[in-house]
């Protein structure tokens, strides 16, 4: 029995594009990237990091040349502390050497980190270049490699030099997924937590009532994750590509959740790690504003425990706040923050108090150590 296919467009103003999401499909990967291409697919040069080339590196480079298509593999090196300009000019050095030219296909083909470094390659060597995004973590298979972000961390914050660059497919395998260390699927899993408080409360309600290990090990479950996630971020971003009023809403435990990764030189939490912390806080913040009720802040608050204990959150409040003042969401000086009315819909807020966002602070700092 073949596996389902789902195709997910991702319509942009400035380019179009699917999302495939298929079990196995990486064995299928230059098939369906020659399709793309029409048959005339041009050098590939697979960025990625070296424990998804010792796992999955065979199986892809074999998928390439059955599909006839030229490529090599530039190797990054693996962790959130590496997304750093320092990496991408090595990277274009590498692609340089190999005699990549303006016709050159970059794929990016590891997990989140490795999304955003190759897309943000790809986008700027020889001034464009053309990309295909092969995510292998939840994170990067639900989020990430959707809707054309690209970007590196500066010390003063996570992000914060990047570009919007649209791929030509996003290929999902989640049978890539069965690899993972269980602390980076279920992290990655909170950015599934969090479509469902945006626009997709059913989710929300069928992952809180399913225990971490239940899940990974059903993988009708887990596509369903995934391909509610990719719908909601494709709708989303189909609306709104650069980030305006639309898009700000897949912020949610994003603002509070970078802070805590700059505050932690980006290696105490995983991202997803942070950003259920963050989630926690903008529900706290939302009840104390009364955005939001105290039934839909428990219910957050008990998804964000749910799957076990977190890392403890040790940062002190005037080196987060200082963090939020720089984080690229802030505007002339105010900070947006994307706060849940209820399970499914959120607003976005401005001019939040300090004092708000400390109590907030406060809470999670507490319940990490609970």
């Amino acid at each position: 029995m073949m596996n389902p296919v789902l195709r997910i467009p991702i319509n942009t103003k400035s380019h179009a594009y699917e999302a495939v999401i298929e079990y196995g499909a990486l064995v299928r990967a230059g098939e369906l990237i020659a399709k793309v291409f029409g048959g005339q697919t041009p050098r590939a040069f697979v960025v990625t990091v070296a424990p998804v080339r010792r796992r999955w590196g065979n199986v892809l480079a074999r998928s390439l040349d059955a599909a006839g298509i030229a490529h090599a593999f530039v190797e990054m090196r693996d962790g959130e502390t590496h997304k750093r300009m320092a990496t991408l000019d090595q990277l274009a050095e590498n692609l340089v050497r190999l005699g990549a030219d303006r016709k050159a296909l970059v794929i990016a083909f590891g997990g989140g980190v490795v999304g955003d470094v190759a897309g943000m390659l790809a986008s700027v060597y020889m001034r464009g270049v053309r990309l295909v995004q092969i995510p292998t973590t939840v994170q990067a298979q639900l989020d990430a490699a959707i809707g054309g972000k690209t970007g590196v961390n500066l010390r003063a914050g996570k992000n914060l030099v990047g570009t919007f660059y649209q791929p030509e497919l996003v290929l999902v395998d989640p049978a890539t997924l069965k690899t993972l260390p269980q602390r980076e699927f279920r992290a990655g899993m909170y950015e599934a937590i969090k479509a469902g408080i945006i626009g997709k409360p059913q989710l929300f309600h069928q992952l809180a009532q399913l225990p971490i290990k239940r899940l990974r090990e059903d993988p009708k479950a887990v596509t369903r994750a995934i391909s509610e996630s990719v719908r909601l971020k494709a709708d989303v971003v189909s609306a709104d590509e650069r980030e305006g009023d639309q898009r700000r809403v897949l912020n949610l435990g994003h603002t509070l959740g970078h802070a805590l990764e700059a505050a932690t030189d980006y290696k105490h939490f995983l991202h997803g790690e942070a950003v259920a912390w963050g989630m926690q806080a903008a529900a706290r913040i939302a009840l104390d504003l009364r955005v939001c009720d105290g039934l839909t802040y428990e219910r957050i608050r008990a998804a964000v425990h749910a799957w076990g204990p977190l890392p403890e959150v040790n940062v002190q409040n005037a080196k987060a706040l200082k963090l939020l003042r720089s984080d690229k969401k802030t505007e002339g000086g105010t900070v947006h923050f994307v706060l849940p009315r209820e399970v499914g819909k959120v607003e976005i807020v401005k001019n939040v108090p300090e004092s708000v966002i400390v109590t907030a602070l406060s809470e999670i700092r507490r319940a990490s150590r609970a």
